[in-house]
């Protein structure tokens, strides 16, 4: 007769695992104040539905994505419907440097053709994907990687852009080969999402009416989608503080008019103009409210939604 099995030992509710002699008393003091502080925010979100953009430096720096995966899986445990969108332009360039293919740009945007899209579809939808899938279950919660051409989430046409060709004002529209544009979001993909523990982990690649993949900006991606899921926020993660004014100086808080101001007296340059753009256009689409947030700041999700200090840029409609 076989001997019977140890008895599986459990480890009991009430103990306590070993306590961090790192910190002063003073210090736990600090953070169970910082608790307390959050939960009313925590009160007001719960249940509303979050997009955010993931990308830039943050993206590159594996504590960075390590501290970005446990600031979501937070948010998914106190009620808030994280949707994360992410980019890897670094990533595709490093792909494409890797296999001879010439990486060409036009204002911020790649110049995509047949070649380099399959590239861009595989690093977007494969690697960089199940990597930010994979730091959230290591941080212990639940993801599922998907791209914006399943279920047809991310409907796109050919982005095409005007360029003057001199003085006259005459101007061709350049084409950015297989860069495309949301035309539609299908948001019965995710709303499923909003009632698991799943948090859902979107690459930007569209799908167009003849199956053609676009690739898309990850900014302008999370824009659409925010929108039509009519989300709360709206967060970008940049590899910058937030909106500078003149003085270059940083401005907490944006209404559209006075966003659209910027946009039109010059103030607003290079990569920021787009994301300011995509902010006002979600908003004005009926999001609640956008962020333009320094993603190098560990755990600057949550300085924002959870402090009454904040950071970055927030645009509303009033």
């Amino acid at each position: 007769m076989a001997a019977p099995k140890p008895a599986k030992t459990t480890k009991s509710k009430t103990s306590r695992s070993k306590p961090d002699r790192s910190k002063t008393r003073d210090e736990w003091i600090a953070t169970a104040r910082t608790l307390a502080e959050a939960l009313p925010y925590m009160r007001m979100f719960s249940g509303q539905t979050f997009v955010i953009k993931f990308g830039g430096a943050a993206m590159g720096e594996e504590a960075l994505t390590h501290t970005f995966a446990r600031d979501v899986m937070l948010m998914k445990q106190v009620g808030i419907n994280p949707v994360v969108v992410h980019g890897g332009g670094p990533q595709i360039g490093e792909m494409l440097t890797r296999l001879g293919i010439e990486s060409k740009f036009d204002k911020g945007l790649r110049i995509t053709d047949k070649a380099t899209v399959d590239v861009v579809e595989m690093v977007l939808a494969g690697s960089i994907n199940k990597k930010i899938v994979s730091a959230i279950e290591s941080a212990g919660g639940h993801a599922a990687g998907i791209s914006g051409k399943d279920g047809k989430l991310l409907g796109a046409r050919k982005l095409t852009r005007p360029r003057q060709l001199d003085d006259s004002n005459i101007e061709k529209m350049l084409d950015l080969g297989y860069v495309g544009e949301p035309t539609t979001v299908n948001p019965h993909i995710l709303e499923p999402f909003a009632a698991t523990d799943v948090i859902p982990v979107i690459a930007p690649i569209g799908i167009g009416v003849k199956d053609e993949t676009f690739n898309i900006n990850a900014d302008t991606a999370a824009g659409a989608i925010a929108a039509a899921m009519n989300a709360s926020k709206l967060i970008l993660l940049t590899d910058v503080e937030g909106v500078l004014n003149k003085n270059k100086t940083i401005v907490p808080q944006l209404s559209l008019e006075e966003a659209r101001k910027l946009l039109e007296d010059g103030t607003l340059t290079g990569g920021m103009i787009p994301k300011v753009e995509t902010c006002v256009r979600a908003v004005k689409q009926g999001t609640g409210a956008a962020h333009i947030l320094d993603g190098r700041i560990p755990h600057v999700l949550l300085l924002e939604i959870f402090t009454s200090h904040g950071v970055g840029t927030m645009i509303l409609p009033h």
